[in-house]
């Protein structure tokens, strides 16, 4: 008679959507496979690909909340101020900080004496702009990147990386690692690959990683992170609209 297997631990014969991994990846491996496909088909295809995985994902993470504990808002003061701190770091830095393509090509001119073909510029999002004839429309695509950003994104971001990543990092029984359990290695991992995720902006992430996941390690409780990720995307997203700065869309 083989050994019972561990709460919360992955069995090799259990089914993977049986598993405690498959509610906290599978939203947001979902949500990076169907944006993939963004621009892809014919112009202004971004827009309706975003509604679509917004639309899609959500579905998903209302049909897995009775499996996600850990996903709760919680409102409090600590996590409104890093919420907007990030957002001043995240605008702040923009422009300042070379891009990890940026940088790649520096080292490739140095070690090759070429310069790198130049790299082509794709549009900010702005859907006021591409359905100006159909302004009802565009408005309806900007609501649904408002709140896709700022509610949506919050929760399959932090639950991937501050619930499951971190906690995975630790021990792969991860449901048995507190949310206060604090560990170097993981902490590193996380916020290393929060900024990989973002080329663009890699070290503005790598720094609002570390104060979501601080916020995480604080409160013992994932809610705190989740309520900062939605104020910083909230602001950045109104700052994006009010100035004119899309390419922080």
């Amino acid at each position: 008679m083989s050994a019972p297997q561990p709460s919360g631990s992955p069995s090799g014969s259990q089914p993977f959507w049986n598993t405690p991994e498959f509610p906290r990846v599978v939203p947001f491996v979902v949500f990076l496979l169907i944006g993939s496909l963004s621009g892809k088909f014919f112009a202004g295809s971004e827009y309706w690909v975003y509604a679509l995985k917004t639309l899609v994902v959500a579905g998903l993470v209302w049909a897995l909340r009775g499996r996600l504990p850990e996903m709760r808002w919680t409102v409090s003061l600590p996590a409104i101020g890093v919420g907007i701190a990030v957002a001043v770091l995240w605008i702040g830095l923009d422009g300042r900080i070379p891009s990890l393509s940026a940088l790649y090509d520096r080292f490739s001119t140095l070690w090759t004496g070429k310069a790198p073909a130049p790299e082509t510029m794709e549009p900010p999002w702005n859907p006021l702009a591409f359905f100006r004839d159909a302004p009802a429309l565009g408005g309806a695509f900007l609501v649904v990147r408002v709140v896709g950003r700022s509610v949506l994104v919050p929760m399959i971001e932090e639950v991937f990386y501050r619930s499951f990543l971190y906690r995975m990092v630790v021990r792969p029984d991860f449901e048995s690692v507190s949310m206060g359990h604090w560990h170097p290695k993981a902490f590193a991992a996380t916020c290393l690959l929060f900024g990989l995720s973002h080329p663009g902006q890699w070290l503005p992430a790598i720094l609002c990683a570390a104060l979501y996941q601080g916020l995480v390690l604080r409160h013992r409780r994932l809610g705190d992170a989740m309520l900062a990720h939605g104020v910083t995307n909230a602001i950045i997203s109104g700052y994006a609209i009010a100035t004119g700065n899309w390419q922080f869309t």
